[in-house]
């Protein structure tokens, strides 16, 4: 199964005023691994960055001047999710700014939905955590995820971040791999980026430790007290009739 993880962000909150997408970050599960593979682009919205947003993504109208329009990454960013299920925090936000994005090319692109299935960790989230708050770092803050390095907003680093929160919300984080195998680099940060993840060949190796005689007859001793509290023990077969 081909999932691609992704966030964006934006000029503004609300696309229906004509706010646009600066910045897509995306990365690829394969069979609830990361292969590595990701697309990553900063994107010239032809428009100004309002300042709430900015301070959110910190992405300013200067360093997007010479970035390609949306026009000019189309092409690419629906090769890499063509056919995927997107994983996305609040799905409703980003498909929409995508759709729009889609809509004013007027080259027959369709929606999203045309192309890819939806996943929303947020309902998930709330499903899972009713009356919680279940922001992108509230689950980092619930699932022991490491966001340490979120400062500010930015689409590639969140992707990464809720990959690991999806993975382990969905029933277990799986094997990751270093995402930067076989990756793509962009020197001046226009591209594809390369997230840095924890090879498993190099994971510090969990001690075990075995069980001294003292600790077994200790706990022999209180398997036995709770049999005589509770007149039978399930690890002991099922009471007699």
């Amino acid at each position: 199964m081909r999932e691609v993880v992704l966030d964006t962000e934006t000029t503004g909150i609300e696309v229906r005023e004509g706010h646009r997408i600066i910045e897509i970050g995306c990365v690829e599960l394969l069979d609830r691994r990361l292969t590595g593979r990701h697309f990553h682009v900063y994107i010239n919205p032809q428009r100004e960055v309002d300042e709430g947003a900015f301070a959110v993504h910190g992405i300013s109208d200067e360093f997007l001047t010479d970035k390609p329009l949306f026009a000019d990454v189309v092409d690419d960013f629906m090769q890499f999710v063509n056919g995927a299920r997107l994983v996305i925090h609040n799905a409703a936000f980003d498909v929409g700014f995508l759709n729009a994005e889609l809509s004013r090319l007027n080259a027959g692109h369709g929606e999203m939905a045309d192309y890819c299935g939806v996943v929303d960790t947020l309902l998930m989230a709330r499903e899972k955590h009713p009356g919680q708050r279940n922001s992108l770092d509230a689950l980092c803050k619930r699932y022991g995820v490491d966001n340490s390095q979120r400062d500010l907003h930015g689409a590639l680093l969140d992707a990464e971040i809720l990959a690991d929160v999806y993975l382990i919300m969905t029933g277990g984080q799986t094997a990751l791999s270093l995402a930067g195998q076989g990756a793509e680099q962009d020197s001046d940060g226009d591209g594809i980026g390369i997230i840095r993840r924890l090879d498993p060949e190099t994971r510090p190796r969990l001690k075990i430790i075995q069980a001294s005689e003292e600790d077994l007859v200790a706990h022999a001793e209180r398997l036995a007290a709770i049999e005589k509290t509770a007149g039978f023990a399930l690890w002991n077969g099922a009471p007699a009739d």
